[in-house]
């Protein structure tokens, strides 16, 4: 399985609470309040639900009280909250108007970037986060989001080339382990893809899309077993994963077990009628 898309530090909501410096004692309780209230919720503190993010940034942002930088990061704000509703074109717009008010505004690019990669116009998200990385070359969350948008065009080296930039900038950065890892077994350096997965691992993980990554390392270097170990850790994170039943199928198969690699085989073509497609690109074939 690729790696989930990361949306980085663009993806955390700025705090807006920081550009205004406005003295509370000067406004009135109700009102002010109120307005305090909407630049919390709109920062998304305490995982505000979206739709709550929602309708907070667009009270404040028809207050019109407020800076041009406010109003860039509260588009930017309710932009995330669309794109976590899944409403992406409305989040386009606001990580345009976002972008408009401020063009130095680099979370602004890498979250619209974030937003056209989950639509499926990757040439768009790639340049979103060219955008984002020219402004900041430093912004190891863009590297991995362009990272993701080169997998989705099957351009590994690209991809791996973002994930080894973003570890050196970010060390800390598990969503680049976690890709470079999958990145490196589907171009068939074992060892070091190993070795990226076990760090994620290490650090108390249990993605289903690490152990997928795993165990599809141990299946090119023809270790089966170890290979079924991890599709049954990623399967029971995620039952429905069409590559870990499917890289499990195949490791059934390899071991002589007909009927068991013939049934997962079967239930991952169920869920992703492509998925031998996507095995045969990894070298991994299937007769």
């Amino acid at each position: 399985m690729k790696p989930g898309l990361s949306v980085g530090k663009g993806g955390v909501p700025v705090a807006i609470l920081l550009l205004f410096g406005l003295p509370v004692a000067a406004q009135d309780s109700k009102v002010g309040g109120s307005y305090l209230g909407n630049i919390e919720l709109c920062n998304g503190r305490d995982t505000i639900p979206p739709d709550a993010r929602i309708g907070a940034c667009t009270a404040f942002i028809t207050a019109h009280q407020g800076t041009t930088a406010a109003f860039a990061i509260a588009y930017n704000n309710r932009g995330n909250a669309y794109t976590a509703m899944g409403d992406l074109d409305k989040a386009i717009r606001d990580f345009d108007q976002s972008i408009e008010l401020n063009p130095a505004y680099t979370k602004a690019y890498n979250n619209r970037g974030v937003a056209h990669l989950r639509k499926g116009d990757y040439e768009r998200a790639i340049g979103a986060f060219d955008d984002a990385i020219k402004l900041d070359p430093h912004y190891g969350g863009a590297f991995v989001n362009r990272a993701a948008a080169y997998l989705k065009k099957n351009d590994y080296r690209r991809a791996a080339h973002d994930y080894d930039e973003a570890i050196r900038l970010q060390p800390d950065l598990q969503a680049a382990w976690s890709g470079r890892c999958w990145v490196r077994a589907v171009l068939g350096a074992g060892p070091a893809a190993l070795e990226d997965c076990d760090r994620v691992l290490q650090s108390g993980s249990t993605s289903a899309a690490v152990y997928d990554s795993r165990g599809l390392i141990h299946l090119k270097m023809g270790e089966f077993g170890a290979a079924i170990d991890d599709y049954n850790s990623a399967l029971r994170a995620a039952p429905e994963l069409a590559s870990a039943l499917f890289g499990r199928g195949l490791a059934k198969l390899k071991q002589g077990d007909r009927i068991g690699g013939d049934s997962d085989i079967s239930s991952a073509k169920t869920i992703q009628g492509n998925i031998g497609d996507d095995f045969a690109r990894y070298g991994v074939g299937y007769d």
